[in-house]
């Protein structure tokens, strides 16, 4: 999906945008593989509807506020999702549990950055969880998404050291600049190159099943 016509990418998200800025200086370089055509927030005036405007790309918000329950909400984003005729749909600090008809809806064509080593630390406050855990390693995951919360297949990740002074609010901030704004513009290319696929409710890189994650930088 290179070429004269890329992928089109739509992007998710509920607050500042880095990973997006990570994705739209990817495609500004030619590294993306995609077309970022859409990005969609379900929260009025954050700084990632910002970054999508300075970089000329259509933004819409989707206030969940707005709705009487999960169910209204999502149909009316996927609504707003499927008018952009998307290849590849990525959720980029998107903090909202999606909901079955919604995931079943874009399947295989839904693509997570969840800031733990998964399986390890699903849900909510990873960093200060590995902390406590006394974790040596820390990192972030992209995967596939599936009616299982952060429980899709996960296809990239990639780790950092846990220091010993570190904080939850020190430990955020490595693993967003040395992680995952690595990560997901490679994982995004991976797809729109038709390099990852999802194939049986099973994610596929080069033509192989990937019966564990690529590791980055090493795998990439």
């Amino acid at each position: 999906m290179t070429g004269p016509n890329p992928a089109r990418l739509v992007v998710l998200i509920s607050g500042t945008g880095r990973n997006l800025q990570a994705l739209i200086d990817a495609q500004a370089l030619g590294q993306l593989g995609a077309e970022i055509v859409h990005v969609v927030s379900n929260r009025p005036g954050v700084q990632g509807l910002d970054r999508a405007a300075a970089a000329g790309i259509a933004t819409t918000v989707v206030d969940h506020k707005h709705f009487a329950s999960r169910d209204d909400f999502d149909a009316a984003l996927a609504e707003v999702i499927e008018a952009s005729r998307p290849d590849i749909v990525v959720l980029a600090g998107f903090m909202r549990i999606l909901t079955p008809a919604f995931i079943r809806r874009f399947e295989g064509r839904l693509l997570n950055i969840h800031p733990s080593l998964l399986p390890k630390y699903r849900g909510l406050h990873t960093h200060r969880r590995a902390l406590e855990a006394g974790d040596p390693w820390h990192g972030a995951s992209i995967h596939f998404v599936t009616e299982e919360l952060d429980g899709g297949p996960v296809v990239l990740q990639g780790r950092i050291n846990v220091g010993s002074t570190d904080t939850p609010e020190t430990l955020a901030r490595r693993v967003m600049e040395e992680i995952e704004l690595n990560i997901y513009p490679l994982a995004v290319r991976w797809m729109a190159d038709r390099r990852l696929q999802w194939r049986d409710g099973q994610a596929w890189m080069d033509g192989d099943p990937l019966d564990q994650p690529l590791s980055w930088p090493q795998d990439a």
